[in-house]
This record gives structure tokens, C-alpha cells and sequence, in this order.
């Protein structure tokens, strides 16, 4: 038996229906598939079942112990996810699965968007909020700097709810499940460090507009008179972050200071 470690944030899926859900929801075909954080291996069982190449990913020794004995076989990787390297393991695209513990949750989208070019598709459970945060459109306050992040890269499906009750431990929020969809931009057509530095800065003073929000970033001062200027963070859509950039660059070159 497997015990739920808090330190970890473990929340053990015991609801098979739910699992069957989650593992039919995964698209990619024809690629390797890696699980994020097995646990007990109920997820682990139905992937089996469906002939992928297949991984998991396991910090918890106790849950490596257990998915040996259960398992025989199959391809464990020992270890953090926030510090392994998918290119070191695996030659071609992937696709990510799991009920991804809370606590980490969004580190393991950075960790993606690092990887994107390499991870095709990511269909997980993660808490409703997050889950909410990550599908959310401009002009609503839930949307935010993963939010724009991931949507430049990824077509993001909210999949459905799920209620506490179908956990061990149940945990005290609600969850959700949602699937990330490799979009066809290779790279934006702007600057990605500076697009990524004006969203980061934006949303960190999500209050402001972006004339005031930007100011630490030493920006040409013709970039302060563009209009968009004038709006928030919360309110750009991620085309209007890359038109944006766009400009910036454009002033910049004038200026000469990018």
C-alpha cells in the first residue's frame, strides 16, 4: 500500500471511470507517452492496456517499490520531472499524462513550455483553478502570464470537473482536466525572450496599464505613446502581446537601444 504523502502533494485517483476518462482523452498516436507522478498506478494500468511506448516519471520511493510489484517491466524513470531532461531520454515528440500534484503544477507547464518543440500534447488533472487560469481568454481576471504563455504554443481543450470526493486524500479544492494541443507556430513572429519579459512585467502589475506596468523595462520612450498602451495586461490577446513586441522592436531599432 501506498501511502499519500502531503510533503508531495499526493491525492491518489481511486475513481476508475475517471481514469478511463483521463487516459481516453490523450490523442497523439504513434509516439512515446510519459506519466507524470503514477502514484498508486491506476492511470499506469489503462495506459498498459493501450500498447503505447511507454514511461512514467516517479520522485515518491515508496510508489516506485509498489509500480515494480505491480508491473513487472515496466519503464520507470527514478526521479523529479522539474529536473529531467526530456532530450537526453527521448529522440522524438512526446505526449505528458498524469494527475500532477498541485503544489508543482505550474513549474510542470514552465517545464513544457521549455520543452515545446519536443512535447506534443499534455492531457492531466490539475486543480480547478489553475485549470480555469490556463483556458482562460483576455478580459478575464483568471487569465494570466501561463495563460498567454501556453496559448502562443498550445490549443487548450477544459476537458471536464472533478469533484473532491474521488480522491485519497480528497483534496479541499476542486479539480479539473484539461488537454494542451501543439499549435502549428513553430516560433513567433517577434522577439520570444522580450514577448515572454513584456508579459511577465505586464502581469506582475496586472493593475496597471501597460504605459506605467512596462516603465521598469527601460523601453524607448516613442513605445510609451502607442495606444495599446493604455490597456491592461489582462485585456491583450496573445496576438496582441506578439503586435505589441513587434512594435517595440520596431521603436527600438529607430531608437537604436534593442
Amino acid at each position: 500500500m501506498v501511502r499519500p504523502k502531503k510533503y508531495l502533494g499526493q491525492h491518489f485517483l481511486k475513481d476508475r471511470n475517471i481514469a478511463v476518462k483521463i487516459v481516453d482523452s490523450l490523442q497523439s498516436t504513434g509516439m512515446p507517452v510519459l506519466e507524470i507522478g503514477p502514484g498508486t498506478g491506476i492511470l499506469t494500468e489503462l495506459l498498459i492496456k493501450k500498447e503505447y511506448d511507454f514511461s512514467v516519471i516517479e520522485i515518491d520511493k515508496e510508489s516506485i517499490v509498489h509500480l515494480h510489484e505491480r508491473f513487472p517491466g515496466l519503464d520507470i524513470i527514478e526521479g523529479d520531472f522539474l529536473e529531467f531532461d526530456l532530450k537526453a531520454r527521448f529522440s522524438t515528440k512526446l505526449a505528458i499524462i498524469g494527475n500532477f500534484p498541485y503544489n508543482i503544477s505550474s513549474q510542470i507547464f514552465f517545464r513544457v513550455l521549455d520543452a515545446r518543440q519536443q512535447v506534443n500534447e499534455v492531457v492531466c488533472m490539475i486543480q480547478k483553478e489553475v485549470a480555469d487560469r490556463l483556458a482562460s481568454k483576455e478580459g478575464n481576471k483568471t487569465y494570466g502570464i501561463l495563460s498567454v504563455l501556453l496559448q502562443a504554443y498550445y490549443n487548450i481543450d477544459y476537458l471536464f470537473k472533478v469533484s473532491p470526493g474521488v480522491f485519497n486524500p480528497p483534496p479541499k479544492v476542486n479539480s479539473a482536466v484539461i488537454r494542451l494541443r501543439r499549435n502549428d507556430v513553430a516560433m513567433l513572429s517577434c522577439d520570444e525572450a522580450l514577448f515572454k519579459k513584456i508579459i511577465k512585467q505586464g502581469f506582475q502589475n496586472r493593475r496597471k496599464t501597460l504605459r506605467n506596468a512596462l516603465k521598469n523595462l527601460n523601453l524607448p520612450g516613442s513605445v510609451y505613446s502607442l495606444s495599446i498602451m493604455d490597456k491592461r495586461a489582462e485585456q491583450l490577446s496573445v496576438n496582441d502581446f506578439v503586435l505589441l513586441t513587434q512594435a517595440i522592436e520596431k521603436e527600438g531599432e529607430r531608437a537604436g537601444s534593442i
